[in-house]
């Protein structure tokens, strides 16, 4: 099967710098993007900016790539993901060439002449790739390996509190009413002079409720609730001055002050249960009546494609079961976890990886340079240099924030023991906020 190309699904920022790397090692690699040019979800988030310096969003093996056309690696700043794309993964992908197909679409994985169910020569056989074209025709396509870094953009987690569609959400959703990405102040029409609800809690429901402030700024007309299904705690604004990449910490000092400020009405311990157009309906019966709802909840992976392969994921998660201690969220929420490599990535598949976002599951903590070691590993496993393989190439910064689902109900309690995690010190009390059922017009 040495003949065969290591079969890449997405053409993100981790799936190419996968190619990167195995254009190093001597192995061919084959692209496959599902959108119709590079980074195609980053470009649909073009207008927000990342907490990560220029520094820590180029892989190593992609700027070697790229050095002799006479690009030069930014050195410092924070771009948004428009600039992301523009300055550093567009030109990869350009310098990939005839590697990356763009519209092309992995329906299904499985192994050539075998099912799901049969062992017998299962690891001798080459991948079989099904892919249909945007034109729509399908092929099938051999691999001698699967490097899945297609991400999670797509899938993103509902607004409904048990993890389903609240009722009359995809109704909401096909009428326009509910969005599931950041606002863009440049487009202040689609916000300004009405009511936004914001739901979620994390780094992306942070953004959003930046971009909206701004928009209150220019239009004072213009109204934001935000609500979170925990209790305010100490790290409901993330980790402030303490995180180690500060423009994350930013995000939520920000969105912290726009609430103090009073341009944002924070609600707490909302759990959606039910979406009428715009109006969201709490479990408690809570409601609030908006024009726009933006949810902003997470995401998950897609998994349906993988059917016919073996694989180990965590239960809770959706993760590689070997990483899915070190970020899962219900025991900690600290970026302080170990890089992962190939081994951690492994699956009983053999030479079958999740990378990136995808490898995370559920999780929200990934970092770009946390990916770009995962590929790093996982083609120097690929090419046999397995003691490249098993180093650790990586030092993760910090959040500063250690609390994890003991402060889902209650603001008081902290996380003690468990992962990198131990009490919080206390804080000032942030505000107080009524939980008695209300209804917010």
């Amino acid at each position: 099967m040495t003949d065969l190309p290591v079969a890449v699904i997405g053409a993100g920022p981790q799936g190419l710098a996968a190619a990167a790397h195995l254009l190093e090692r001597g192995l061919t690699p084959l692209v496959l993007e599902q959108g119709r040019e590079p980074a195609a979800a980053v470009a649909e988030w073009g207008h927000v900016r990342l907490f990560s310096a220029w520094p820590e969003l180029v892989d190593k093996a992609a700027a070697r790539l790229l050095e002799p056309t006479g690009w030069a690696a930014p050195e410092k700043g924070y771009p948004t993901g428009a600039q992301w794309r523009e300055h550093y993964l567009a030109p990869l992908a350009d310098a990939l060439r005839d590697h990356v197909r763009y519209g092309a679409t992995v329906t299904g994985v499985s192994r050539k002449g075998r099912d799901r169910l049969v062992d017998a020569g299962r690891a001798e056989q080459p991948f079989v790739l099904h892919v249909t074209s945007a034109d729509g025709i399908a092929e099938r396509i051999e691999a001698r390996a699967v490097i899945d870094a297609s991400g999670t953009w797509c899938r993103p987690n509902p607004a409904g509190a048990d993890g389903l569609p609240a009722l009359g959400e995809r109704a909401a959703r096909a009428a326009g009413k509910v969005t599931y990405a950041v606002p863009d102040r440049a487009d202040a029409a689609t916000y300004a002079g009405k009511h936004t609800l914001v739901i979620g809690a994390g780094d992306s429901a942070f953004n959003a409720v930046n971009e909206l402030t701004a928009i209150a700024k220019d239009h004072p007309e213009t109204r934001v609730t935000w609500a979170i299904r925990r209790a305010v705690s100490t790290n409901t604004f993330g980790g402030g001055e303490a995180d180690e990449l500060p423009e994350r910490g930013a995000l939520g000092v920000r969105a912290k002050k726009a609430v103090q400020d009073g341009i944002v009405e924070l609600v707490t311990g909302f759990r959606t249960e039910r979406v009428d157009g715009a109006t969201v309906t709490a479990e408690d019966g809570r409601a609030i009546e908006a024009d726009q709802v933006v949810v902003l909840t997470g995401y998950r992976p897609d998994l349906s494609f993988l059917s016919e392969m073996r694989l180990d994921l965590d239960p809770t998660l959706e993760a590689p079961r070997n990483i899915a201690v070190q970020i899962d969220p219900n025991i900690h929420s600290c970026g302080s976890v170990s890089a992962t490599g190939a081994k951690d990535l492994a699956q009983p598949e053999p030479d079958l990886y999740l990378v990136g976002m995808k490898s995370y599951g559920r999780a929200p903590t990934f970092l770009a340079m946390t990916g770009y070691e995962q590929v790093r590993s996982v083609v120097a496993e690929l090419a046999g240099d397995h003691d490249a393989a098993a180093r650790v190439e990586l030092e993760l910064p910090d959040t500063g924030v250690c609390g994890g689902a003991g402060v889902f109900d209650d603001p008081d309690t902290t996380t003690s023991g468990g992962g990198c995690c131990g009490p919080t010190a206390p804080t000032e009390e942030l505000f107080t906020i009524s939980r008695s059922p209300i209804t917010l017009s």
